[in-house]
């Protein structure tokens, strides 16, 4: 199979470079057949990676130990779910996955994308074809999958403990997808300049996919930060890691470009800024795919140092030298058709949005490169700490949430005195008494109060919109609530999902400021001894060391240490941490030593225990607790934005119930008569 998977790969390679040198000839405009040509390459491609993605995958099943990807990341006593993502857990397997997953998103761009965009086609081919030639080429000449070593090894080593997580099954695939599919909004971008075609139809075209990349990458993020609380033992789950920053860089840039968009659309303005927002979140994800492979900058989530981090620095030059070069080429074609009118109007709030977007993106990029650049001064790798991040940050977030307030209230073009007043009596009516109510509760932390406040305020607009959309349908057509809110959310999807995506934010917020008041504790326990720690919400909770036992597993060695946990008195049950030794089929040790963490969720706090260890091999216990408030939330937090980017992205809509001009104009009318009482 690693002939097949070898002879794939360089099919592949060929046909790509081949739709790539057409495409970009233009040789196809005169020529229907070689237009044609392009396209079908791009499916050709596709299924040739296909075939090699199903030999890695026949080897790592099979246990084909001669191959030196199979022998580095599985063993015959690993499970068999953990065998099946071993395909992504390492670099050679994640470089074809990465490839295999673009080569499909490619060939579903020119099957789903409409007719009237066929001019933009060619060229989409050729951009996606020429990083899926470059991702390719990568294993070709510098990462092959398929190596086999000299010899035969009885086992392979394993997976390492950490990936060995239900998290490893879903958390990689949502992030590389958010990645990868960022490659097609770029590449209707680039055509869009080859073209010259640079009205709205390119922005139409991407919609779709910008939503599905945004909503890959928002999902894979969440299920990043769960994966760093329940497997790496400190207490926390975002530490602003290079890696961590590496995924975030996109999706504030996507972020910005899909709240600048709807001003384009609506009023012919930001063209080039948005033509540069798309070019930098793609290259921001090459960034992210740099700093992952060439373990310039140490972090719990990167691959082993390589040469492949040249080859995708490189890459990134260059791709970077020519797409700006081309936007510049193309600059007197993106004039905008309208000035800002108003700085109290929804563009400029949109506006201040981007620019609080990019302020963050910038800020994390500069903390990220930093130990970087400071080596190439200094000759001393300097570390920027969360303390960096959180200070410049931290109010640039909040900023941002009160313009996530804001920007729903304010009218297109300009808005009257009246108007302001009569839209935020409502949610500033709420932001002052959620603001009320914490100092009541003595709470004075100043960035939590800020915060909740703030969530406060934006809970307000967003409850506002939803009741007076719902009152005019009700006005209308006579529905009962429920009926009337499930329908005013289908028939305007784009805005109202917009709004639940907002709500994911605003509960992201409580559950980061709930963090500000953690309580922690650390212990070192004989049998029958104890500790407390109070919570924030005033629960008093005792640990009890009970003792340490050990046992075998499939793939490891286990000690776990239990804890007798009663809450305000009262007993509530058992915690066990573990620390495990992992070895191979023949009890040999694989790995560091891991630890699992116990964790106990409610919707107030989180009881968080960490076993660190063994005091000189007695049941004597050394243990960290943490009590982390609202964490929860976080998680749901999550589930709401990832409803409402379904919602927003959904196809369709089907016909109106009621769809004459004048029903609709007559529900408009109904809509701006609710807002006025």
């Amino acid at each position: 199979m690693t002939l097949l998977g070898q002879f794939a790969l360089w099919a592949a390679f060929l046909l790509g470079l081949w739709c790539v040198t057409i495409a970009f000839s233009g040789r196809w405009r005169r020529r229907p057949e070689l237009s044609q040509s392009v396209i079908r390459s791009v499916y050709a491609v596709c299924g040739c990676l296909l075939v090699a993605s199903v030999a890695l995958w026949k080897g790592l099943i099979s246990h084909d130990f001669n191959i030196e990807y199979v022998a580095a990341y599985t063993s015959r006593n690993l499970p068999s779910y953990y065998i099946f993502t071993a395909f992504w857990a390492g670099q050679k397997g994640s470089l074809l996955f990465w490839a295999v997953v673009l080569s499909i998103f490619a060939a579903a761009a020119q099957l789903l994308t409409s007719r009237r965009y066929a001019y933009l086609m060619p060229y989409v081919a050729g951009v996606t074809s020429a990083v899926v030639v470059f991702f390719v080429g990568v294993m070709l000449f510098a990462a092959d999958p398929f190596e086999r070593l000299g010899f035969t090894p009885e086992d392979g080593r394993g997976l390492n403990p950490q990936l060995q997580n239900v998290g490893m099954v879903i958390h990689p695939p949502m992030l590389y997808l958010g990645y990868i599919s960022i490659t097609i909004p770029f590449a209707f971008a680039v055509a869009a300049l080859l073209s010259r075609r640079l009205d709205t139809g390119w922005i139409h075209a991407i919609r779709k996919w910008t939503l599905v990349s945004w909503l890959f990458l928002s999902i894979g993020i969440t299920l990043g930060m769960w994966w760093a609380y329940v497997e790496l033992g400190w207490g926390g789950y975002w530490a602003w890691d290079p890696v961590e920053n590496a995924s975030f860089l996109p999706w504030l840039t996507m972020t910005a470009f899909l709240h600048s968009v709807m001003i384009q659309e609506k009023r012919g303005m930001l063209k080039r800024w948005n033509l540069g927002l798309i070019i930098g979140t793609f290259l921001l994800s090459i960034f992210g795919t740099f700093i992952t492979r060439s373990g310039v900058i140490a972090s719990v989530h990167s691959f082993t140092q390589s040469n492949v981090g040249y080859f995708f620095l490189a890459f990134l030059v260059v791709g970077a030298i020519l797409s700006f070069t081309l936007l510049y080429t193309r600059w007197s074609l993106l004039e905008a058709e309208v000035q800002l009118e108003s700085m109290v109007s929804r563009e400029a709030a949109f506006l201040f949005n981007n620019l609080l977007f990019v302020g963050i993106a910038f800020s994390v990029l500069w903390g990220t490169l930093f130990p970087i650049l400071s080596e190439l001064v200094k000759g001393t790798k300097i570390t920027v700490g969360p303390p960096f991040f959180n200070r410049v940050n931290v109010p640039l977030g909040l900023l941002l949430l009160a313009l996530t307030g804001v920007g729903p209230l304010i009218a297109w073009r300009k808005a009257s005195t009246a108007n302001l007043k009569r839209q935020f009596i409502v949610p500033a009516a709420s932001g002052v008494l959620t603001l009320v109510a914490l100092l009541a509760l003595g709470i004075r932390d100043l960035y939590a109060i800020m915060a909740l406040a703030l969530a406060g305020f934006v809970a307000g607009t967003i409850m506002q919109e939803f009741y007076r959309g719902v009152r005019a349908r009700r006005r209308m057509h006579g529905e009962s609530t429920p009926v009337a809110l499930v329908h005013l959310i289908g028939r305007n999807r784009r805005r109202y999902g917009g709004y639940i995506v907002h709500a994911g934010i605003l509960i992201y917020f409580v559950a980061f400021a709930g963090m500000a008041f953690k309580r922690e504790r650390e212990a070192t326990l004989k049998p029958g001894q104890s500790v407390e720690l109070s919570s924030p919400f005033g629960h008093t909770y005792r640990f009890t060391h009970v003792g340490i036992s050990q046992y075998e597993a499939l793939n490891r060695i286990v000690s776990a240490a239990t804890v007798e946990v009663a809450k305000n008195g009262r007993r509530a049950g058992l915690m066990s941490s573990e620390k495990r030794q992992h070895v191979d089929s023949f009890k040999r040790p694989t790995f560091e030593p891991s630890t699992e963490v116990a964790i106990r969720s409610n919707l107030q706090e989180d009881v968080y225990i960490v076993f660190a260890g063994a005091v000189n091999g007695t049941e004597e216990a050394v243990y960290r607790f943490n009590v982390n408030p609202l964490v929860w939330w976080v998680w749901f937090g999550g589930l709401v934005l990832a409803l409402g980017g379904l919602i927003t992205m959904w196809p369709g809509g089907g016909p109106l119930a009621v769809s004459t001009r004048r029903v609709q104009a007559g529900y408009e009318a109904a809509l701006v008569g609710a807002a006025k009482e």
